[in-house]
């Protein structure tokens, strides 16, 4: 006949292997309990384990009788000249020594998780938050985390779409109209488009606003298909007769930037990317009526899966006063 203290045989499950433990027996004591019974067993009195395990010692003899009923069985013989393990006692904390033992290195091993996702940081971003908001948000970042490694990658708004699908990148910002399939995110900030040209330009000396169609029709230098200033421009235009083709199409801000400075064409960017041309008047801003060109900017990552350690806390130094979470 068996042991009434020893641990029951599962058996071997209909397919050979071990059978699955689906939740833990109603009478395996909890973790504090164990911990608190190997304290009794290292100093052989309930008092001074109290103290070590920051409890009251009403509370920790509470605890034991608690773990008594639970198992059914004593564990301790209490005596005036301290608490002295029973035979089963000696079992049960031989028992819960492994248990806590175990638990100790799953929590090293969690530990270990943490600080390397903790270690590094990927972040992709769109072209204009990349070059205009990223970097103060990164220098605070490393007053946070010195000892976190970041990496930024810069593309455009498809782009880092494709980068957090493919595990690539921890955390994104975009800027197009919605947040892209298979992503979740919210906005950070507002930004609106502008219409520039070089003071040379025959729109520079305009009397009057531009009209959409007016805008639509002409030849513009503009960010290449992907881009959220290129989704933007699209959507609000498509009501006007769409876009004509574009005089150039180039890949970058500045590259946009500097061919419209050239005297080459109108150009429309994000009005965070044209502060220093406009205080100059290297480029010019051309007003335009009965048309929005607004955006909003927005953190992104892949669903289900919201971000934690170094990518949390560089989300919340994005924060917005009137962003708020949400698929556009």
């Amino acid at each position: 006949m068996s042991s009434p203290l020893r641990p029951a045989d599962p058996g071997p499950s209909a397919s050979g292997g071990a059978r699955p433990l689906r939740s833990l027996p109603h009478r395996v004591p909890d973790l504090g309990a164990m911990v608190l019974l190997l304290s009794v067993a290292r100093h052989g009195s309930l008092g001074r384990a109290a103290r070590d395990v920051g409890i009251t010692q009403p509370a920790a003899s509470s605890r034991i009788r608690s773990m008594e009923r639970q198992l059914g069985v004593a564990l301790l013989d209490r005596s005036p000249r301290g608490s002295r393990l029973t035979d089963a006692g000696a079992l049960v904390t031989d028992w819960a020594r492994r248990v806590v033992e175990a638990a100790e290195a799953f929590d090293a091993g969690a530990q270990a998780l943490r600080d390397r996702r903790d270690s590094r940081l990927r972040v992709a971003a769109s072209m204009t938050i990349a070059e205009y908001l990223m970097p103060g948000w990164l220098i605070a970042l490393r007053a946070d985390r010195p000892d976190t490694a970041v990496s930024l990658l810069a593309g455009n708004s498809a782009a880092v779409a494709l980068r957090l699908l493919a595990g690539e990148a921890d955390l994104g910002f975009v800027e197009g109209l919605s947040v892209p399939e298979g992503l979740d995110g919210t906005v950070i900030a507002h930004d609106r488009l502008v219409v520039v040209v070089a003071p040379s330009h025959p729109w520079a000396r305009r009397r009057t606003q531009l009209t959409p169609r007016e805008l639509a029709a002409t030849p513009l230098i503009l960010r290449e298909h992907g881009s959220g200033t290129r989704q933007v421009l699209d959507a609000a235009l498509a009501v006007h007769g769409g876009l004509a083709l574009p005089l150039l199409e180039l890949s970058s801000t500045t590259a946009v930037k500097g061919a419209a400075e050239s005297g080459a064409g109108p150009c429309v960017l994000s009005e965070l990317a044209l502060d220093e041309e406009l205080s100059a008047r290297r480029l010019v801003e051309i007003p335009v009526a009965g048309v929005r060109l607004r955006r909003q900017l927005r953190a992104v990552w892949p669903a289900g899966h919201r971000p934690a350690g170094p990518a949390r806390d560089l989300l919340s130094l994005t924060a917005h006063p009137s962003s708020g979470p949400g698929r556009g």
